[in-house]
C-alpha cells in the first residue's frame, strides 16, 4: 500500500528535493530524486522539479510506493544446522549473515540459504520461515519453521513469550549490581532514524542481565531478553552506560574485535508438533573466544 504524506512548508527558498531529503530522513537523496521525476511529489497538486524553489504555505505531497519484494533464489550455502525435524531447523548464524533479503541485499542471506536446504518452503512471505531475527553481526541460534503451522506455532510461542533467548554479551565498563532488569521502552530514534533508542511512547522492552565475570575494564554477561525489541540488547545496555564492546551504532568501534560481541548462545522453546520443551547451546564463535582470551591474559 502507497505511503501518502503532506507537508506545509515553513522554510523559504529551500529546494523541493532538499526539502524532502530533511522531511524524510529514511530516504535517499537519489530515491527522492527518483520519486520526483516519476510524478510521485506534487507541489499544489501540480508535478515539479526537484530544483523549485519552495516558498512558506506550500503544500507538498508525496506519495511513497511499497518497495518491490525482493525476489526468493534458492543458494547453497553452508549451514550450521544444530537441530532439525519436519517442522523446523534450528542453525547457529555466523557474524556477517544477513537474515533474509531487503533492498540493498537481495540474495546471499540466511533465507537464501535455507531455501536450498528446504526447497519446498513456502514462499508467500518474503521472509519463509523467520520467527525472530539476529543483526547481521550477531552470532548464535536461530529456530526457522519449515511450513506455515510450525511458523505460526513458534511466532504464537514468542508473542507468549515463553521462547528462551539467552545471549553472552561482553560490555565497556564494571557492570554494577551483578544481577538486574533493564525495562525501558523503546522506539525509533527522532534524531536518527536509522537507529533505536529508549523513548517515551516506545515499545515495552525488558532485558535482564546477569554479570559472568569481569575482565581488565570489561563485564562479560548472560542476558536474557523477555521482549523482542529491534537492537534491544545493545540499546538497552548503552542507556544505562556500558555499550557492548565493538558495537559501532549504539558504542565504539573496539580496539581489539571487528564487530559487536553479542552471541545468541541459548534458546528453548516447545516442539510444535508434540509440545515437547527443548533447550540448545552454542558455543562463542572464535571471534568472540578470542577476544576473552585476549583480556583474561592482561594484569587485572
Amino acid at each position: 500500500m502507497n505511503r501518502k504524506l503532506r507537508f506545509t512548508v515553513n522554510k523559504p527558498e529551500i529546494r523541493l528535493d532538499r526539502y524532502i531529503a530533511q522531511e524524510c530522513p529514511e530516504l535517499s537523496r537519489s530515491y527522492v530524486q527518483k520519486l520526483i521525476s516519476e510524478g510521485y511529489i506534487t507541489v499544489n497538486d501540480h508535478a515539479a522539479k526537484g530544483s523549485l524553489r519552495l516558498n512558506i504555505g506550500d503544500k507538498v505531497t508525496a506519495i511513497i510506493p511499497p518497495p518491490a519484494p525482493p525476489s526468493l533464489l534458492a543458494e547453497e550455502m553452508p549451514l550450521n544446522i544444530v537441530y532439525e525435524d519436519s517442522d523446523l531447523l534450528v542453525v547457529d548464524k555466523p557474524a556477517g549473515l544477513t537474515v533474509h533479503p531487503a533492498p540493498g541485499q537481495p540474495s546471499h542471506t540466511l533465507v537464501n540459504a535455507i531455501l536450498a536446504h528446504c526447497p519446498d518452503l513456502s514462499r508467500v512471505s518474503p521472509r519463509p520461515g523467520i520467527v525472530h531475527r539476529l543483526d547481521k553481526n550477531t552470532s548464535g541460534l536461530m529456530v526457522v519453521a519449515k511450513n506455515d503451522a510450525a511458523q505460526q506455532n513458534l511466532s504464537g510461542q514468542i508473542k507468549a513469550r515463553t521462547v528462551l533467548k539467552r545471549y553472552l554479551v561482553l560490555v565497556e565498563g564494571h557492570l554494577s549490581p551483578e544481577r538486574g532488569i533493564i525495562e525501558a521502552p523503546i522506539g525509533r530514534d527522532l534524531r536518527h532514524r536509522k537507529r533505536m533508542a529508549v523513548v517515551s511512547g516506545g515499545r515495552e522492552a525488558r532485558t535482564q542481565y546477569r554479570v559472568i565475570r569481569y575482565l581488565d575494564n570489561y563485564t562479560l554477561l548472560q542476558v536474557t531478553l523477555e521482549t523482542g525489541r529491534t537492537h534491544q540488547i545493545r540499546v538497552h545496555l548503552s542507556a544505562i552506560g556500558y555499550p557492548v564492546v565493538g558495537d559501532e551504532v549504539y558504542g565504539a568501534r573496539s580496539p581489539f574485535l571487528g564487530r559487536q560481541f553479542v552471541h545468541a548462545h541459548h534458546l528453548g522453546f516447545r516442539l510444535p508438533s508434540t509440545g515437547e520443551y527443548v533447550e540448545f547451546s552454542s558455543e562463542l564463535a572464535p571471534d568472540l573466544e578470542e577476544a576473552l582470551k585476549r583480556l583474561s591474559a592482561m594484569p587485572q
